[in-house]
């Protein structure tokens, strides 16, 4: 990913369009020019640490310009970065540091001064995991790490360079889009609204993760600042309508968007209308993919449509199979586990132990086992229908915890909700959902078990519920922590 390529083209935008805003971020533009300068200025004492060619340095991802510049020059200089969450624990961050090989941990403040400190190599740590390759990448990605030490991503540059292509022309982006960045800068998202935008030479607008769940700084930046681009996950659509209550109404707040991205987890059905009245503009899409393939399915969304979104189809150069529980191939409708291939994706985790079963040949060609199970309809649209490792079994009767949290989450006074398996000695399993209430509102457990009773079944109906006010606890990529809110949950009932 980000790559020799990109390194140098966003140095010919600082060159020759040096007064054109890059970035924007704290109520400050950054130029083309001052990013041009801030790379520059950072590569002189990279190279006074006299690391060897194609070495691995860890940048925690904070999403600043001066991190940006930071990355920009270490692709410059033929170096690898990991760039893990900001937010991941010290032990974990060390952890993965070891795995990759990495030579010194690496900061930089808001002057632009750099910050490195050595790491101790530990070839016992990082037996099994392969050397990254400066030659095809120059940025490594962690998974969540939701079932533990997040997982080592090579994003390589070969890929980048392809999907880069794919959203401009996808999206017909020129250099006079102007994108809002929701998602940390160590999301995958961040290769499209951060990565592709400039190297396209368009503008960013960076939202400081401290004010990420502000309604009203959310709208403002997005109506403020003109944008033509927004990608997020259902919970900053809901802030953007909420930010844009009350003179305005909501309705034709962010009438300069052109394209409204729908990606992560599943929009509630009854969101959909709303968002499309603040964008009146606005083509909305529905992505699909992770951080080992990219994007792979898109869907252009129908404002007016009713019933589940589909994920779409396969994004151009990819394809799609669907695995039966034997592990035969669906032809035709059906429903199964998803494997894709695509033009994007990583050769394979650090970890290469874990690409015996993550990835398998078939075909002549490398295909990713999601885990996702899908149905296909007779004209090859996608539907997701949950994660392999979201089906359990209560007193019996199998479960599909997505379809649980989607009923959860179709209560207005819900914001977000997650369920989680506990075991049960009875039961085999129970349900524990955790939700998160809306602002200004009084939701009781009493309401929202008689809400999921008139839409489940009993088996399927969480048997206990924790209401709070804050936001749902998440792991360093921003998915919810389903193991936190589970351990959690399980010290409550044995204290």
């Amino acid at each position: 990913m980000p790559s020799p390529r990109l390194a140098e083209t966003v140095a010919v935008h600082g060159r020759h369009r040096p007064h054109s805003i890059a970035l924007h971020f704290h109520d400050q533009a950054v130029t083309y020019g001052r990013l041009h300068d801030l790379t520059q200025s950072l590569r002189d004492p990279l190279q006074r640490l006299g690391l060897p060619a194609g070495s691995t340095v860890c940048v925690p991802a904070h999403k600043t310009p001066q991190t940006i510049a930071l990355l920009l020059a270490l692709f410059h200089e033929g170096h690898i970065a990991l760039a893990p969450s900001p937010d991941l624990g010290s032990a974990a961050r060390e952890r993965i540091a070891r795995q990759a090989r990495v030579r010194h941990l690496l900061t930089v403040d808001a002057d632009g001064v750099l910050d490195a400190t050595p790491v101790t190599p530990d070839e016992d740590e990082a037996a099994g995991f392969a050397t990254p390759n400066p030659q095809q990448t120059r940025l490594l990605l962690t998974t969540s790490g939701s079932t533990g030490t997040p997982k080592i991503v090579p994003i390589e540059a070969a890929g980048f360079d392809a999907f880069a292509d794919w959203a401009v022309k996808e999206f017909a982006l020129t250099q006079g889009d102007r994108a809002l960045s929701y998602a940390p800068l160590n999301f995958d998202l961040a290769l499209l609204d951060i990565w592709t935008f400039l190297r396209l030479g368009a503008t960013v607008v960076l939202v400081d993760k401290e004010r990420a769940t502000d309604a009203a700084h959310l709208a403002s930046l997005v109506a403020g600042h003109a944008l033509t681009f927004v990608q997020g996950v259902p919970m900053m659509y809901r802030l953007l309508l909420e930010g844009s209550a009350g003179d305005r109404e909501g309705s034709g707040a962010f009438d300069t968007v052109r394209h409204a991205v729908f990606t992560g987890d599943r929009l509630p059905a009854g969101l959909l209308a709303p968002i499309a009245s603040a964008f009146p503009g606005a083509a909305f899409h529905n992505v699909f993919g992770c951080t080992e393939t990219n994007d792979s399915f898109l869907h252009r969304v129908d404002p007016a449509a009713t019933g589940p979104m589909p994920i779409g189809r396969p994004v151009r150069g990819t394809d799609a199979l669907v695995l039966d529980a034997d592990g035969q191939r669906v032809e035709g409708a059906g429903t199964g586990e998803l494997l894709v291939t695509t033009p994007f994706q990583t050769s394979g985790y650090l970890r290469e132990e874990l690409n015996e079963t993550a990835f398998t040949r078939i075909d002549g060609r490398a295909f990713y086992r999601t885990g996702d199970i899908v149905s296909r309809d007779a004209d090859g649209l996608y539907f997701l229908e949950g994660r392999a490792d979201w089906h359990v079994k209560v007193r019996g009767v199998r479960t599909n915890l997505q379809e649980v949290e989607s009923v959860l989450a179709s209560h207005p006074d819900v914001a977000e909700a997650v369920v989680v398996p506990l075991p049960d000695p009875q039961a085999g399993v129970r349900l524990h959902a955790h939700v998160t209430r809306r602002p200004g509102t009084a939701l009781t457990s009493l309401r929202l078990r008689t809400h999921t009773g008139r839409h489940l079944p009993r088996h399927a109906i969480p048997a206990s519920v924790h209401l709070t006010d804050a936001p749902l606890p998440r792991t360093s990529t921003g998915k919810p922590d389903r193991n936190l809110i589970k351990h959690n949950r399980m010290k409550e009932i044995n204290a």
